[in-house]
This record gives C-alpha cells, sequence and structure tokens, in this order.
C-alpha cells in the first residue's frame, strides 16, 4: 500500500546499489529504476548521482531519504495499530535466516505457525547471518535469525537457544575414533571451512584465538556457503569440519558421518533480530514468540523431530 516510488527510492539509497535494491525489494531492476525516475519527474529533481559506475546521493537525495525514511515508519506503525485493532493477522511476513537455522530449524516452526495463522504468507530468505542482518536493518525483513550476536545498533537482538558445534567427518578419517578433540590437533589435519560472513566461520575464528591458534594455522583445503555442501564435502574425506550438531543429525545417526566433541566444548548462541525503531505488526511480534518457545526446547531434539 505505500507508495512503491518511495520505497524504490529508500531501498536505492541504502544500498546505492539499483540492483541489490531490486534484490531486496523481490523485484526486477528496470522496475526500481522506473519507480525511482517517476519520484525525481514528481519532485522535478535528481536524487541521484551516477558518475563512473557509483551512486551517490543528490542533496536533494539526502533530504527526501530523511523524509522517506520517517514516512515508511510511520506507515509501518500504521498497520501495527490496524492490525491490533481488527484482530487481523494476514499478509506478508519476511523472515530471514542463517544456512543452519533455515535448512535444518525453522522450516518445521514456520510451518506451524502457518497452519495457526492461515491468512499469514511467510516468506523465508535463506543467507549467512551477516546479510540476513543487513536486511532486516533496512527494512527489507521482518525479523532475522542470526548465529551469535548482532554487531548493528540499528537492530536488537534476543537470544533464543544454545547450539553445539562438533568436529564431524567421515568414519574412515583418522579424526573419527577420537572421542573428544581438542584445538591443537585440528591444525595437523586438512580442514574444510564456511565462507567470509557467516555466523558459524567468526564463532569458530573467535574460539580457535581464545585456544591460541587462529583459521590461518588450519589447513583451509576448501570452503563452502551452506552446511549441505560441507557435508557432501567432509563425505568424501577429503577433510573434517566443524558444524552445528543439529545439522549432521540424521547422518551421525546413520552412521555416515562421525561427530566428536570439542574440548573445551564449543558453544554458540543462536539469535533472533529485529530492527530497533520500528513498530512492528502484531504478526511479527506473534511469531517471534512461537518460534522462541519452540527453538527453547533442545536444539537436538528440534531438529530430529
Amino acid at each position: 500500500m505505500a507508495d512503491r516510488r518511495l520505497r524504490a527510492f529508500h531501498a536505492v539509497a541504502k544500498h546505492l546499489s539499483f540492483t541489490k535494491a531490486a534484490d531486496a525489494l523481490f523485484m526486477t531492476q528496470p522496475s526500481v529504476t522506473f519507480q525511482v525516475k517517476q519520484l525525481e519527474e514528481h519532485f522535478n529533481t535528481r536524487l541521484f548521482d551516477r558518475t563512473q559506475g557509483r551512486i551517490t546521493l543528490t542533496p536533494a537525495g539526502a533530504t527526501a531519504l530523511q523524509y522517506a525514511e520517517r514516512i515508511l515508519d510511520l506507515y509501518a506503525e500504521m498497520e501495527a495499530r490496524m492490525s491490533e485493532m481488527t484482530g487481523q493477522q494476514a499478509g506478508p511476513l519476511l523472515i530471514g535466516a542463517s544456512t543452519t537455522l533455515a535448512e535444518f530449524l525453522l522450516p518445521r516452526i514456520v510451518g506451524e505457525f502457518k497452519t495457526r495463522h492461515a491468512g499469514v504468507v511467510p516468506r523465508l530468505l535463506v543467507a549467512n547471518s551477516e546479510h540476513v542482518q543487513e536486511k532486516v536493518a533496512e527494512r527489507s525483513l521482518d525479523v532475522g535469525f542470526i548465529e551469535g550476536d548482532s554487531h548493528l545498533a540499528s537492530l536488537v537482538t534476543q537470544a533464543v537457544c544454545d547450539d553445539e558445534l562438533f568436529v564431524v567427518c567421515a568414519p574412515g578419517h583418522s579424526l573419527a575414533h577420537h572421542s573428544a578433540i581438542s584445538p591443537a590437533l585440528l591444525a595437523e589435519h586438512a580442514y574444510i571451512g564456511r565462507e567470509s560472513g557467516s555466523g558459524t566461520r567468526e564463532v569458530i575464528d573467535n574460539y580457535l584465538r581464545k585456544s591460541g591458534l587462529s583459521l590461518e594455522s588450519l589447513d583451509l583445503v576448501m570452503e563452502a556457503s551452506s552446511p549441505e555442501a560441507l557435508k557432501g564435502l567432509v563425505v568424501t574425506g577429503l577433510g573434517f569440519s566443524i558444524m552445528s550438531g543439529a545439522a549432521v543429525d540424521l547422518e551421525a545417526r546413520h552412521g555416515v558421518l562421525v561427530r566428536i566433541p570439542l574440548v573445551p566444548r564449543l558453544m554458540r548462541q543462536l539469535s533472533v533480530v529485529t530492527a530497533k525503531e520500528r513498530i512492528h505488526a502484531r504478526v511479527v511480534s506473534d511469531f517471534v514468540a512461537f518460534a522462541k518457545a519452540r527453538l527453547s526446547s533442545p536444539v537436538r531434539k528440534l531438529a530430529s523431530a
């Protein structure tokens, strides 16, 4: 209902990119460009300077951005208040989640919430924790589920549950016979890790540094951007990885992969993030409360249920 021109302009101003704005709004780039052009024609002024492949706000664009943020916030507040008054819980619910959460923990929760709120249309964006935070901060997502805490001051972070990470390897790997593994032992074997920007990678890096090591001290032979890709590589015997226990529960129970605890144990927090200065519709608050209650159950039981 809010002016599409204003939303398109706001997204481009935040990303300083028409391509990234189009992705955030689930629109095509030509459509975003058209909406911004319409707004510039309405105000009879340029809102962006486009020089040497870069986009910057003009003075008029900077002023328009201040008003756009206030208008969009007021619109979101109006939607939330009207929803509360009518008791209606319907419309889109834009959820972002890091890969571990999205692939192994959230689908069932989203499905259960949908059955209780038939009018709600959930949409799940799967990305690494850094990208999910950015989408929530720019209001492209209503809520995000990430690994660890947010580093963005514009977001509110709520801890949801703990998740243990394990060394994961093929049954024939030399690490497979260990009952527990110290960080120092990891440097002697080929390692397959997550990509930069991954919440899992950040947690592992911090853990190793506290143990007097670093990611650079490991024999990194390959990187992958999802738990499924990591598992596929580890099964071949190419190397070991470090992953959430929830991500390999099925494979461990069927003997396809072996998971070994680290000593000291490697624990991390799974969190939910929302925009700080934003009035959320009741459906968003209800979903966050529902998801927190479900995720607070032991992660392994939830994943393997």
